[in-house]
């Protein structure tokens, strides 16, 4: 839950509440370090605070900038340079790590069967969904329980919907809620597929994948290994097969259509 308010002073302010399952309190650290050192998000204002069963904090109202549609290879390279920006800055923040990792990048559940039990949908978690979907998501799961690959800490939605822009300078990132704790070439895998949503999760062009993933590694200067560059790719998968998942749940069910399309590509990209 997230309220706008306007103080005695004029000031406004933004206060979050969710569900405290112990991740916000390393996530709005995190995402402190990360404004005092000038990077574009908002600055909470409060630590946070236990309220019943819920984690709330306030935070600086960082309004403004526009959302970049579109998925093409340019859109990823610009995408692809602020994400190393950010994986940069968190690289020198240290904080318990916010687990439970959120569950689109929770690969590394230790629930039955291939998905996660999540919070809210029962017994609804027994529906393993499409066939294709279930498959490719065991298939990218299986390669990536076998990186074997330090994990650090990240964004994990990163999304066109969760940035701003003023032209061609990145204004603000949000949803530090989202926290990850997982190998770093994961991370830019998962972001490399998720990039272009600006409304329901969608999958990048395979090109747009791949430019994200160069572009990244030149911003870092610092190539992956052929294992990670098979977990990048994996992990575009998982999170693409999870959103379908997920969303068979809801009232808008996604189109598979690209997971279809892309799926054996990206899974042979991925050694799986």
């Amino acid at each position: 839950m997230v309220f706008g308010l306007r103080l005695a002073g004029g000031t406004d302010v933004v206060v979050k509440a969710r569900s405290d399952d112990g991740r916000a309190v390393s996530c709005v650290a995190a995402q402190a370090r990360l404004a005092e050192r000038g990077f574009p998000c908002a600055r909470p204002l409060t630590p946070v605070a236990r309220v019943g069963s819920l984690a709330v904090h306030a935070e600086e109202f960082r309004p403004g900038g526009e959302v970049l549609h579109g998925d093409s290879p340019d859109v990823a390279v610009r995408c692809a340079e602020v994400f190393a920006r950010l994986m940069a800055e968190l690289a020198r923040v240290t904080v318990a790590p916010p687990l439970p990792n959120p569950p689109w990048v929770r690969w590394d559940h230790a629930d039955s069967g291939v998905w996660p039990a999540i919070d809210g949908l029962g017994n609804r978690h027994l529906d393993a969904g499409p066939a294709y979907v279930v498959d490719t998501a065991a298939r990218a799961r299986r390669r990536l329980l076998a990186a074997g690959l330090p994990c650090v800490l990240g964004h994990a939605d990163f999304e066109a919907q969760n940035l701003r822009w003023h032209g061609r300078e990145v204004w603000a990132v949000h949803d530090w809620d989202s926290l990850a704790w997982q190998p770093e070439a994961a991370l830019a895998g998962a972001a490399s597929g998720a990039f272009a949503s600006a409304g329901p999760p969608a999958l990048a062009p395979i090109e747009s994948s791949e430019a994200f993933l160069v572009a990244y590694q030149n911003a870092q200067d610092r190539w992956f290994t052929a294992a990670e560059q098979e977990i990048a790719w994996a992990a575009s998968l998982w999170m693409a097969a999870y959103n379908i998942w997920e969303a068979r749940h809801g009232d808008a069910p996604l189109s598979g259509d690209a997971l279809s399309a892309q799926a054996a590509e990206r899974l042979r990209r991925a050694n799986a």
